[in-house]
């Protein structure tokens, strides 16, 4: 436990000192070994933390992102909320997190969509939109546990990529638009209640979640 406490702690030092200069070098190789050396480490840490080089960077910033961002849900009065403003209150948070990190994260995007990154970027994006629905207090073990987190993903993906852009005080108008795009789901959430008998005529995508979730795959995927 000692090790895997220490092997933590060294990705979460080398991302610190990489983030900034993501901002001018991007998730690069150049990025990482500089960020091993401002963090006080010998540039071969940089390789050993992450052997996966600057996209393995990436993976880990993200996770720590929807750990952050678990932890402040954790302090929210949740079980009060109606659940979209539960969604809703999850992926501001999370954009809030990002904020102080916004180039870094419109670079990370940009990686991520490269080819043979596509199964990466849907597991990440799984895992942000899995772990909004668990802190807004859904069990669903059935079909509609991908059908939800299937929805979710649009909504955050389109938001996120909104938010990039925006250049409203506070965000306000991103704000807006992810109660337009919630309000949306909700009403299509209705719809798909009937669809729950048909799963086997249902398109592929659906079932890629499911994939996904338990990290097999079978081909390339591309995010929401």
């Amino acid at each position: 436990m000692m090790i895997e406490d220490k092997e933590l702690e060294v990705k979460r030092a080398i991302l610190a000192a990489a983030l900034p200069g993501v901002a001018f070098d991007g998730w690069s190789w150049k990025t990482l070994k500089s960020a091993a050396v401002s963090a006080g480490l010998p540039v071969s840490a940089a390789r050993r933390a992450f052997p996966g080089g600057p996209v393995e960077l990436i993976d880990f910033f993200l996770a720590e992102t929807d750990r952050q961002m678990l932890a402040v849900l954790e302090e929210m009065d949740l079980p009060s909320m109606r659940i979209r403003d539960r969604i809703g209150a999850a992926v501001q948070e999370r954009l809030r997190l990002m904020a102080p990190h916004r180039e870094a994260v419109r670079r990370a995007m940009l990686l991520l969509m490269r080819p043979g990154q596509g199964v990466r970027a849907a597991r990440c994006l799984y895992r942000t939109v899995d772990a909004m629905w668990w802190a807004a207090g859904d069990t669903a073990t059935d079909f509609n546990h991908y059908t939800k987190r299937g929805l979710l993903a649009g909504v955050y993906t389109s938001t996120l990529v909104y938010w990039l852009n925006d250049q409203s005080d506070d965000f306000v108008d991103t704000w807006a638009f992810l109660d337009r795009r919630i309000g949306d789901v909700m009403q299509i959430q209705k719809a798909t209640g009937k669809l729950k008998g048909c799963r086997d005529r249902l398109p592929t995508p659906w079932r890629a979640l499911s994939v996904l979730r338990y990290g097999r795959s079978t081909g390339q995927s591309t995010p929401a």
